[in-house]
């Protein structure tokens, strides 16, 4: 990734940047927030693809178990039937946690490395989804999600209209969704997983618009050398890729086929 000037000051110099010299530095700092987005996108669905191919076979003959419709091999079956299907499920749940408490202290390159470490668990996960759905449902709400986000991020990076006061009331309708969800695990009502899923996709929709206006502005109004810049971007392409996925599963509860 190309280093990033500061953004007020040129780095250990202490002399004011050019508005152009600004602009310039913040592009780049998003184009790499984006490329490292991206490519964490393209682990994930090569990982997904690959798990899938290996733990689901087309021929009765050769299956170890059935799931649905879907004929699952002896990998799949141990994947998807064991206990070893809560481990694939949680484990993207445990690098956040690590992100959480140990970003301070990575290195710029051992940060990026975790979050395409983190792809790949992400995308062993996601490989159930191509079990619940048709494999072209996936691909048509995964081009719907990306356009989607690409006008919502596009759009936080270009109002001039601050989206700071819509952060307090998304993160508590993130906290909404869980607990909703958890309790629709058990009264497993289908009126209530529809309203989670609207209300899941307006949640990260306004997500997606206004982490990007944060992203913008930590670049605008902080003070990073070219190593923090480098984690921040890491980090900023982190959270706009956890946006992108909510909103993806979100929408293909919505509109996705399911396997008969």
């Amino acid at each position: 990734m190309q280093p990033y000037e500061q953004n007020q000051y040129a780095a250990g110099t202490g002399f004011a940047r050019s508005a152009a010299q600004v602009d310039q530095g913040l592009r780049a700092f998003m184009l790499g927030v984006y490329n490292n987005m991206v490519l964490g996108l393209a682990i994930s669905a090569v990982i997904a693809l690959g798990v899938n191919m290996l733990a689901v076979t087309s021929d009765p003959s050769q299956a170890a178990a059935q799931l649905g419709s879907v004929y699952l091999t002896s990998f799949g079956r141990t994947l998807y039937t064991t206990p070893l299907m809560w481990v694939v499920a949680l484990a993207p749940l445990a690098f956040i946690f690590m992100f959480s408490f140990r970003m301070d202290k990575m290195s710029a390159a051992t940060a990026r490395m975790t979050f395409f470490a983190f792809a790949a668990v992400m995308g062993a996960s996601l490989s159930t989804l191509l079990i619940r759905y048709t494999g072209a449902s996936v691909v048509q709400v995964f081009f719907i999600t990306a356009a989607s986000f690409g006008a919502l991020s596009l759009w936080g990076y270009t109002t001039s209209r601050s989206l700071s006061g819509m952060g307090s009331f998304l993160i508590m309708g993130v906290v909404g969704l869980i607990i909703a969800s958890i309790v629709n695990i058990f009264v497993a009502s289908s009126m209530l997983q529809f309203g989670i899923s609207v209300i899941g996709v307006l949640i990260f929709a306004g997500l997606t618009a206004y982490d990007t206006q944060k992203l913008k502005e930590m670049y605008l109004y902080g003070n990073y050398d070219t190593e923090a810049a480098a984690k921040v971007s890491v980090f900023g392409a982190l959270t706009l890729y956890l946006d992108f996925i909510n909103m993806f599963q979100f929408l293909l509860a919505l509109f996705g086929n399911r396997n008969q």
